[in-house]
């Protein structure tokens, strides 16, 4: 990075090496751990006191710093800065990584050093990005991986308890912060958690939570429904208790905030459409009466589809059509909440689990914001050409589809839904279908069903003359 002239005494990251003799260093600070207490092998009865945080001068070299010492020292240093704050760093010492190691718990970086923070040769102070290089506050938008690496929240849900434990790239939009709750651990420590809710096109409601002071601090400056966030290695895990998946921001984790890249700007687009007056009807439904299903005609294969949306890349209209085909992934017999959300009676629009109100309808009386039940669930539809990933069956097209309303299902005991599930599942049947372009949406395409029945086999097998054989 080539810094101003009030920065030339300052060494790039890229360029320090253990030889260095006295290196000064400036970075903004992308992450930042809590202060942790260890008991001091060498002098029993007392304890030795760390943190750590991660600086980057550029787009592609950012290097973590860690600090030993007392807890005077200790905690003074670390309350001195925050994530977002630039920082000039005096004689640290460079040294070697062990990246296997030390990655296991702290942020992947490209460098293959480290800083460490002496109480008695290292001097950090908090600068002001201005008065050093205006470039450093632009590297605050840039996420630390790879800005088309990362898992929808409806990827997510959909893999379930196969992702249990892993570490991954999440990008979303925040729907709700929630308020910080303060406790007192079993060895008498005092602990902090927050959680907040993202959404995404995929998904209305995912709950990740942040247990440290500082992605606190950091999410409490989130508002809702105008942040979209890139959080590089979160630890994805399967809530038993409220039988979901979760997020939860760890001491590897690096959370970029309002990220410039292409993906998040489609993300931006989408959670502005979903705020605006005329959108307050849910784009991800139609209602009953919206698409007279006989003037849709045009039978596709999936892969016939797939073609279809690609050469209409770059155009707003939606692509209306039939499918011959079978569902082939309905989960309805697990965990009743992840198929049915609320909805508000005056807008339709999903309403956030937290709140249970709709946000969108500040304009109409309160009396008339009650919510209702409906079926939010996502399918994958296949014939023998392919499959359609996360496709949308909500509201009264999936009750028609399933044969029961909300409250029947809700009355179903888990063996009943198991077999209505059988019963709907690898069975041919005529799908009327609305595609869109949607990058965010699993393989770019946003499918809502707008009906879903047991196809007539002679009018299936006289629509697919000619698109291939049906097996």
């Amino acid at each position: 990075m080539a810094f101003s002239s009030s920065t030339r005494d300052f060494v790039a990251l890229s360029d320090l090496h253990p030889n260095l003799a006295r290196p000064n260093v400036i970075g903004v600070v992308i992450g930042k751990t809590d202060v942790r207490g260890f008991p001091d092998r060498k002098n029993i009865g007392s304890e030795r006191y760390t943190f750590s945080f991660t600086i980057r001068d550029s787009p592609t070299y950012f290097i973590n710093v860690s600090s030993w010492g007392r807890e005077e020292y200790v905690k003074s240093l670390a309350g001195s800065f925050r994530v977002g704050d630039c920082v000039t760093i005096e004689n640290p010492l460079v040294q070697s990584k062990e990246a296997e190691r030390e990655e296991k718990f702290n942020p992947v970086t490209p460098s293959g050093y480290k800083l460490l923070l002496s109480e008695n040769h290292s001097v950090v102070k908090r600068s002001s990005c201005y008065d050093m290089d205006t470039k450093l506050l632009s590297l605050l938008h840039l996420p630390v991986k790879d800005p088309q690496d990362y898992y929808s929240l409806g990827d997510i849900t959909a893999n379930g308890q196969s992702l249990d434990g892993k570490i991954l790239n999440v990008l979303a939009a925040v729907m709700a912060v929630g308020e910080p709750k303060y406790f007192m651990t079993s060895d008498k420590r005092k602990g902090q958690r927050c959680e907040v809710k993202l959404y995404d096109e995929t998904e209305v409601s995912f709950p990740i939570v942040c247990w440290d002071n500082e992605s606190i601090q950091l999410a409490q400056s989130w508002i809702p429904r105008e942040t979209v966030i890139f959080a590089a290695d979160v630890r994805i895990n399967f809530d038993k208790f409220r039988n979901c998946m979760t997020a939860t921001v760890i001491s590897k984790s690096i959370i970029t905030t309002n990220p410039e890249t292409a993906e998040a700007n489609v993300l931006f687009s989408f959670i502005k459409e979903s705020a605006q007056p005329e959108a307050l009807y849910d784009k991800m439904e139609q209602s009953k009466d919206s698409v007279n299903l006989e003037t849709i005609v045009d039978v596709y294969t999936v892969e016939q589809l797939k073609e279809k949306a690609s050469q209409c890349a770059g155009k707003p209209e939606p692509v209306y059509g039939i499918i011959y085909g079978y569902i082939s992934t309905l989960d309805i017999d697990d965990n009743p909440s992840k198929v049915i959300h609320n909805r508000c009676s005056v807008c339709r629009f999903l309403v956030t689990e937290m709140s249970n109100t709709c946000t969108f309808c500040s304009d109409v009386s309160s009396d008339s914001k009650s919510t209702f039940a409906s079926f939010d669930i996502l399918i994958d539809l296949t014939d023998h050409t392919g499959t359609l990933y996360s496709c949308y069956l909500s509201d009264w097209v999936a009750e028609e589809t399933l044969g029961c309303t909300v409250h029947q299902f809700l009355t179903l005991t888990e063996n009943k839904r198991t077999a209505l599930k059988w019963q709907l599942l690898l069975e041919r049947s005529k799908i009327y279908f609305k595609v869109t372009l949607s990058p965010n949406w699993r393989n770019g395409l946003k499918v809502n069903v707008l009906s879903c029945k047991l196809a007539d086999p002679a009018e299936a097998s006289q629509s697919l003359v000619g698109k291939g054989d049906w097996r």
